[in-house]
């Protein structure tokens, strides 16, 4: 597998030829490896946004939305050999891979609709010979930069409606899986996009922000990503008066109250915790039972975590995958370290697996103190931290403790309870007995530090538009 930038509707080497390692996490070998730009590179980028967008926004919206649909009809004929490249390249179960790029062709699907409804208004005028008249108009070029824990629908979320809104846009997709999102714009670019509007680049992240969101071509930005380099790129665009949505971080609580059904509640919190390896910023990671039912919920828990295939993605047995890096695993053995030096109870797993591939053991730990590191920071891996609780109250606190407010979800009997989760729970995404966050439909963000904006339904095209109004009297 070797990766090529894909500027102005070329597939191309980086100016200086210089090119990264791809390595497979659950066996430790390179795969392939990925072009990496260089300031030429960029800028060629840049002008080719410039020209692309010119051509684009004067497509009508009826056009865009059909190039995105055969983008998503692409997608789904070619489902089997990219999930192939994804699990090879990020380590997730093939069938995961397959959802993923699944959910990507949905999303093309929602936003080419969404194209024909950017509608603007008539505000009646306070004249008889004045039309006013709101334009929705595409903000511009845009710069995105997007994860290696979903390498490709985290670009279609961004992409999908920059397209639709008739933004052009530039890519800086992640290193350590660049073949699935190589492959997602090769479907965007066959199915008609022209040259220009959509170029994808890999490199040196930090070098390629820096350049990027300065520069007086891009006029928005989205990213996916941590909440400490959020914050940087945010200051940045700041700084140049550039719009920007940000998905950040999150450390998402679980709240099991005593009424619930907790046969659904723990097959939700299973699924949702261990999809991927844990490497979700919506992942449920402080679990909240109510003490009543604290101890059979974590002993099933844990027997059921216990229980999972842990394996190369390839295996279709296999039910939690590779940890993205080697770094990952130094961190969560640090937070299982800590935890437990600080009073918590391993209850399963805790270590690596195996020393070859970045496996490690799903992780239950329990009666887990706050002033705990994992308690705190996003462990962002197979890591349960289950604590109990008495009163709703006590719940809600714990809850809305920390800055992040990502994902947060709740399982519950009582109607009177919900409605209270749904209005105190500080959180962009609250979901109640459920878990369905993530369909392209819903608005997808979150608040204080989890980001601001949104890359999900309606919402989401809204900061791909600048509203300008025009008021004109008869001549």
């Amino acid at each position: 597998m070797d990766v090529l930038l894909y500027i102005d509707g070329r597939w191309q080497a980086g100016a200086a030829g210089r090119r990264l390692e791809v390595i497979n996490p659950a066996t430790e070998e390179v795969i392939g490896t990925v072009a990496r730009a260089e300031t030429a590179d960029l800028d060629a980028a840049l002008s080719a946004a410039q020209k692309g967008f010119a051509a684009w926004r004067d497509t009508s919206a009826f056009e865009r939305g059909k190039i995105l649909r055969r983008a998503a009809a692409l997608l789904r004929e070619r489902i089997e050999s990219i999930a192939v490249i994804m699990t090879g390249e990020q380590g997730k179960p093939l069938k995961e891979a397959k959802v993923e790029i699944g959910v990507a062709a949905d999303t093309l699907d929602w936003f080419a609709d969404e194209a024909r409804r950017a509608y603007g208004r008539t505000v009646p005028a306070r004249a008889p010979d004045i039309t006013n008249l709101v334009l929705k108009e595409p903000v511009g070029p845009v710069a995105a930069f997007t994860p290696w824990n979903f390498p490709i629908n985290q670009i279609a979320r961004k992409l999908g409606a920059a397209l639709a809104a008739g933004c052009s846009m530039i890519v800086k997709a992640p290193e350590e899986a660049p073949g699935s999102p190589a492959q997602f714009i090769r479907a965007v670019a066959d199915a008609g996009v022209p040259p220009g509007v959509v170029n994808l680049v890999f490199g040196v992240p930090a070098e390629i922000s820096q350049y990027l969101i300065p520069h007086p071509a891009i006029r928005k930005i989205s990213f996916t990503g941590s909440t400490a380099v959020g914050k940087e790129l945010a200051a940045l665009a700041g700084a140049h008066m550039k719009r920007a949505t940000m998905e950040l971080g999150g450390h998402a609580p679980a709240i099991v109250f005593a009424d619930a059904d907790l046969d659904v509640a723990l097959r939700v919190l299973l699924a949702r915790k261990f999809r991927n390896a844990g490497q979700a910023c919506t992942a449920p990671t402080r679990f909240l039972v109510q003490r009543d039912v604290y101890q059979s919920f974590l002993t099933r828990f844990a027997a059921a975590a216990q229980a999972m295939k842990i394996g190369d993605g390839a295996d279709p047995a296999t039910d939690i995958g590779p940890l993205a890096n080697p770094r990952r695993i130094a961190a969560l053995e640090t937070f299982v370290a800590d935890a437990v030096e600080n009073g918590a109870k391993l209850v399963t797993g805790g270590h690596r697996l195996g020393n070859k591939g970045y496996f490690f053991a799903p992780t239950v730990l329990a009666h887990v103190p706050t002033n705990a590191r994992a308690m705190n920071e996003e462990p962002f891996g197979p890591i349960a931290l289950v604590n109990a609780f008495e009163t709703f109250e006590e719940a809600i606190t714990e809850a809305n403790r920390l800055a992040y407010g990502l994902a947060s979800y709740a399982f519950t009997s009582s109607a009177a309870t919900a409605d209270a989760l749904a209005r105190q729970i500080e959180a962009g995404m609250v979901a109640i007995n459920d878990s369905h966050l993530s369909s392209p439909e819903l608005p997808i963000g979150g608040v204080k530090d989890s980001g601001y904006g949104s890359e999900g339904g309606p919402e989401a095209m809204d900061a791909y538009l600048v509203t300008k109004l025009v008021t004109q009297a008869a001549g």
